[in-house]
């Protein structure tokens, strides 16, 4: 593990407004039940700190710290003709293994964008999934974020709220969903911890891994006002249900017009400046194409009067300047940069590592025109590779726990047929 501490994705990304985008009840383990019982969520969405604190407890209730080399990076995998793995690590350690099971994260590899000039700026610039563990006080400071995906979506109203003037660089406008967060009501964690057993059976039967299933009643099966009612009750419950509103939302582009219509809508009635409400409607790609984000007060956000947002599409950036940020319209004058520009996604993280299979094979040449895999689980000519929710696997378009467990039991159960057969 190349953290100091367990957590993965909740160990590296502290970044301001990080919590999870499905709900706590439902984004933790299923494989124990006396786990589910005792633990109690605080937020229907846990942020960072409470996930990390939940994932430390699970390490520490099950004994697993010993059987984890903490500060250590595997920089290389070699499979042995004899059957087996040699591996590497950065501190030089070697270790034989007859399997390997890589658990090294979907979105791990941060993306840091090529910006020209780059090492000139004289602020300070950070990448939200290698954020400070000391955190960063934005105050009075002139911040840039650079990116409005689902992090950036998170970050940039918690930055406003601290720094002195916030510029927004988007490169493309996003869909999100009010996620309505609020604190864990006891009569409802009664029910969930009464009920686990189905609310994990749907999960498992899902095609998104969460604890409901997506409707099966067409777009245009209903009148356009009360499809509207439909959007309307979703919109207001919050978080990813809205996209399970209509059974071929993903099939039917004019089916698809009606949700996105409905959240360029929300837009506009929300952002008080008509331009800059329409520059951030999402008109290149149909609703849910993309990871749906939710928020909290994201929208809103711009009616701040320390707020800027910069289309770069319009003004692409040019450079960074000893003083902030060139776009093709101007300069930007920054204290801080912030890249929300997510990750080198599934395939990165295995590529970090020089992998090498059956007859010399290296993995970066034979993904070189992209990943090739058996469900993302297994990959031809590397023999004993195991890849927990690897590349061609439901991955990240999914509730994550679900789509862990579903390959780690499948994984447990291959080794165990093997060794019982002795191979």
């Amino acid at each position: 593990e190349a953290g100091d501490g367990v957590g993965g994705t909740w160990y590296w990304n502290r970044y301001p407004g990080a919590r999870c985008d499905s709900e706590s009840y439902y984004y933790s383990y299923s494989f124990d039940e006396a786990l589910q019982q005792e633990w109690e969520w605080t937020e229907r969405y846990a942020e960072q700190s409470e996930i990390l604190r939940y994932l430390d407890h699970v390490a520490d209730r099950f004994d697993l710290r010993r059987s984890i080399r903490f500060g250590r990076r595997v920089v290389e995998a070699v499979f042995d003709e004899g059957g087996g793995w040699v591996l590497r690590t950065d501190a030089g350690e070697r270790y034989a293994a007859r399997f390997l099971v890589t658990a090294v994260g979907c979105l791990s590899s941060a993306n840091i964008p090529r910006i020209p000039a780059l090492e000139t700026f004289g602020g300070r610039w950070f990448h939200t999934g290698r954020w400070p563990h000391e955190g960063v006080d934005f105050s009075g400071l002139r911040v840039g974020v650079v990116g409005t995906g689902s992090t950036g979506i998170q970050a940039i109203p918690v930055i406003a709220e601290q720094a002195g003037h916030l510029t927004v660089f988007q490169r493309t406008a996003n869909y999100s969903i009010p996620a309505r967060n609020g604190p864990m009501e006891a009569a409802f964690e009664r029910e969930v911890k009464a009920n686990y057993a189905e609310i994990r059976d749907t999960q498992r039967a899902t095609i998104n891994g969460h604890p409901f299933h997506v409707s099966d009643r067409p777009a245009f099966s209903v009148s356009a006002q009360e499809r509207t009612a439909i959007y309307d009750e979703l919109w207001v419950r919050g978080g990813l249900r809205f996209r399970a509103a209509f059974a071929d939302l993903l099939t039917d582009k004019d089916a698809n017009d009606t949700a996105a219509e409905f959240i360029r809508a929300k837009i506009r009635e929300t952002v008080h400046d008509p331009v800059t409400a329409e520059k951030l409607m999402p008109r290149d790609h149909p609703f849910a194409t993309k990871r749906p984000p939710i928020d909290t007060r994201y929208f809103e956000t711009y009616n701040r009067g320390n707020v800027t947002l910069v289309d770069v599409r319009e003004s692409p950036i040019v450079e960074a300047t000893p003083a902030g940020l060139r776009t093709s319209s101007g300069e930007y004058p920054l204290d801080c940069l912030v890249f929300a520009t997510g990750f080198d996604a599934l395939t990165g993280p295995l590529l970090n590592i020089d992998i090498r299979g059956g007859g010399g094979r290296v993995l970066r040449e034979v993904w070189a025109d992209g990943p090739r895999t058996y469900l993302g689980l297994q990959v031809p000519g590397f023999p004993n590779l195991f890849t927990i929710t690897g590349p061609g696997s439901p991955s990240v378009l999914t509730n994550m726990p679900t789509a862990i467990e579903q390959h780690v039991d499948w994984i447990s159960a291959c080794l165990h047929h093997l060794r019982s057969i002795g191979s």
